[in-house]
C-alpha cells in the first residue's frame, strides 16, 4: 500500500470518543459557530463537534468561558467569532439581542438560527426569530432547534424528541439549516415562512396538550363518583343510623372510585372507534370527515387509555393493602385491649362479646368475618357451604385477573418502543380485538361484584343506585354497539366502504353496483 492510500484510508476513518472529550474537528472541515455558552449552547456544540464540524464559540468573556467548552472548539469575541463561519447558531436569550446590533455589517449574508425561547405565550409584539430578523435586515434569520432541550443534545435524539421545526424566508438558508439537522440524527420539517416563528415559539409552552381533555375527563370523573359514594355511603350512615364512617374515605371509598372511573375512561376510550363506524355505514362512504369533537375524541384514545390503566393500578394497589391494614389495626386493637384490662387490675383474656367486636372498625374485611364467625358461634346455629356463591367469588377474582393483565398488555404495546417493533396487524390486533377483550372482562367483572344486590332494595340508598351500577351503563352499550359491527352483515358493509365502496356510486350506475349480502 503506497503513502497516498494510506493517508486516504486515514482521512476516512473516524474516532469515536466520549461526549466529554469530543476530537478536534479536522481544518478542512465545514465551520459553524455558536453564540452563547450556556447549557444549551455547551450541548449544541458538543453535538455538532461529534458530527464533524468546527465549532467556533462566540462569548461576551472568551477568556473566562474557555474552561466551559467542549474540547475541540475554540471561544472568541463576537465580532471575532462572526468571521469564522456562515452558519451562525444563536443560544441567547432575547433579552440580549442587544450586541448583534454593532455586528449588523459582519453578519449580512450569513444565516442566523433562533434557538431562543419565551416564559409565556404573547410574552412580545411579535417573534423572538422577527424581533431578531429586524435588528439584523441584512442576515437570513432562521428560526429551528428550539424544541430541543440541552438533554437531548447531548444524548442524541430519540423518538420522543427527534422532530426539528424550521421556518423562514429564505429557501437556501433554510436547506442549510436542515442539513445539519440531518447530520446530527434529527428529522428536520420546513413550516413555513418566518412568520410561524411565533407558533414555533409556543410548543415548548404547552404542557401536555393531548393529554389536557383526558386529564380533565378524569378529574371530573373521580370528583363526582367521589362526592355521590360519599353521600351515600358516608353521610347516609350517619343519618340514618348514627355511625361515624368517616375514616373509609382514605381506602374503602378511594377503593370504589378507581375502578368505576377505569371503566368508565377505557370505555372511552373505544366508544370513538364504534361511533366512527355507525357515521361510516350511515353516510355510506368513508370519503367524509369526521366532526371536530369525534376526530379530537379520537386522537387522545391512548391518552384515555394509559389514564384508565392508572386508575386500575391504584385499584389493585388498595385492594391489595385491605388485608395488611386489618392485621395492623387488630394487633393495635388487641394491644389496646389487653392494656385496659391489665390496668384495671384484672388480667382477663380477651372475649369476643359484641361490645368488644363494636370496639374495631367493622368495615374491615377480617373484622366482618370474625363478627358473622362470633355471631353463629353465640347462636348457636350452623350454615351450609353456598357452592353459588364460591362459584361467583372465585369467577369474580378470576375476571378481574385476567382483565387486569390484558390491561396490562394494552399499555406496555402502547408504548413507541415497543409499537415500533409490531406491524400494524399485530397493533390493530392487540389495541381492537385484545382491547375490547378486556372491556369485556372488565365488565363481567363489575356484573359479578354485583351479583344479586341489583335487586334488593337494600342496595339502593336515598332510591339511589350504587355507584358500580352506574359505571356499567356505558361500557355495556359500547360491548352492545360491537356486537351489532361484528355481525356479517354490517361487517362486511363497512369492510367494502373502508376499501372505497360509496353507496351514492352505485345508486347513480346500478349496473356496476353488487349487492352487499351475496
Amino acid at each position: 500500500m503506497t503513502g497516498q492510500e494510506r493517508s486516504e484510508e486515514k482521512s476516512e476513518c473516524v474516532s469515536l470518543s466520549p461526549m466529554r472529550e469530543a476530537v478536534p474537528a479536522p481544518p478542512e472541515c465545514e465551520r459553524v459557530c455558536v453564540f452563547g455558552t450556556g447549557d444549551l449552547g455547551r450541548s449544541l456544540g458538543l453535538r455538532l463537534l461529534q458530527a464533524g464540524y468546527g465549532v467556533v464559540f462566540g462569548s461576551r468573556r472568551p477568556h473566562s468561558s474557555s474552561s466551559l467548552i467542549p474540547h475541540g472548539s475554540q471561544v472568541l469575541g463576537h465580532a471575532a467569532a462572526a468571521q469564522s463561519g456562515h452558519l451562525i447558531f444563536i443560544a441567547v436569550q432575547r433579552e440580549h439581542y442587544d450586541f448583534l446590533v454593532p455586528l449588523a455589517n459582519q453578519l449580512k449574508g450569513k444565516v442566523l438560527v433562533d434557538l431562543s425561547n419565551n416564559l409565556r405565550k404573547n410574552q412580545y409584539p411579535e417573534a423572538n426569530a422577527e424581533y431578531l430578523q429586524s435588528l439584523v435586515p441584512g442576515a437570513e434569520v432562521v428560526k429551528g432547534f428550539n424544541t430541543l432541550s440541552a438533554w437531548s443534545l447531548q444524548k442524541g435524539p430519540s423518538d420522543a424528541n427527534r422532530q426539528v421545526y424550521i421556518c423562514g424566508e429564505s429557501v437556501q438558508a433554510k436547506q442549510a439549516v436542515m442539513a445539519v439537522a440531518t447530520k446530527l440524527g434529527f428529522s428536520a420539517l420546513d413550516r413555513g415562512f418566518l412568520s410561524v416563528a411565533r407558533e414555533l415559539e409556543d410548543f415548548p409552552l404547552q404542557l401536555f396538550p393531548q393529554w389536557r381533555l383526558p386529564l380533565y375527563i378524569a378529574t371530573g370523573l373521580s370528583a363526582a363518583f367521589f362526592f355521590y359514594l360519599l353521600i351515600r355511603d358516608i353521610i347516609y350512615a350517619y343519618f340514618t343510623q348514627g355511625k361515624d364512617i368517616s375514616f373509609r374515605i382514605m381506602v374503602s371509598l378511594a377503593n370504589k372510585v378507581c375502578p368505576i372511573v377505569s371503566l368508565i375512561m377505557l370505555s372511552l376510550c373505544y366508544l370513538p372507534g364504534v361511533l366512527a363506524s355507525f357515521l361510516q355505514l350511515y353516510r355510506g362512504t368513508k370519503y367524509r370527515r369526521f366532526p371536530d369533537w369525534l376526530d379530537r375524541w379520537m386522537l387522545c384514545r391512548k391518552q384515555l387509555g394509559l389514564l384508565a390503566l392508572g386508575f386500575a393500578f391504584l385499584h389493585v394497589l388498595y385492594t391489595l393493602i385491605i388485608p395488611i391494614r386489618s392485621v395492623e389495626h387488630s394487633l393495635k386493637c388487641t394491644r389496646m385491649h389487653v392494656h385496659t384490662h391489665t390496668h384495671s387490675g384484672m388480667c382477663l383474656p380477651l372475649d369476643f362479646s359484641k361490645e368488644s367486636i363494636d370496639f374495631v372498625p367493622r368495615y374491615y374485611v377480617r373484622f366482618k368475618a370474625t363478627e358473622r364467625t362470633v355471631s353463629v358461634i353465640r347462636e348457636n346455629r350452623t350454615t351450609e357451604f353456598d357452592t353459588t356463591t364460591a362459584w361467583s367469588g372465585d369467577s369474580y377474582l378470576s375476571l378481574g385477573i385476567l382483565g387486569f393483565s390484558l390491561y396490562v398488555l394494552l399499555g406496555i404495546t402502547s408504548l413507541p418502543s415497543v409499537s415500533n417493533v409490531l406491524s400494524w396487524r399485530e397493533f390493530s390486533f392487540i389495541q381492537s380485538k385484545l382491547g375490547h377483550l378486556t372491556l369485556l372482562l372488565c365488565t363481567a367483572h363489575t356484573y359479578l361484584y354485583g351479583w344479586n344486590k341489583f335487586l334488593s332494595s337494600s342496595t339502593y340508598k336515598w332510591c339511589t343506585p350504587p355507584g358500580y351500577m352506574l359505571c356499567l351503563v356505558l361500557p355495556s352499550v359500547v360491548l352492545l354497539l360491537k356486537l351489532l359491527l361484528i355481525t356479517p352483515c354490517v361487517d362486511r358493509t363497512i369492510t367494502r366502504i373502508r376499501q372505497g365502496w360509496e353507496r351514492r356510486a352505485d345508486q347513480r350506475n346500478p349496473k356496476n353496483s353488487q349487492p352487499l349480502i351475496p
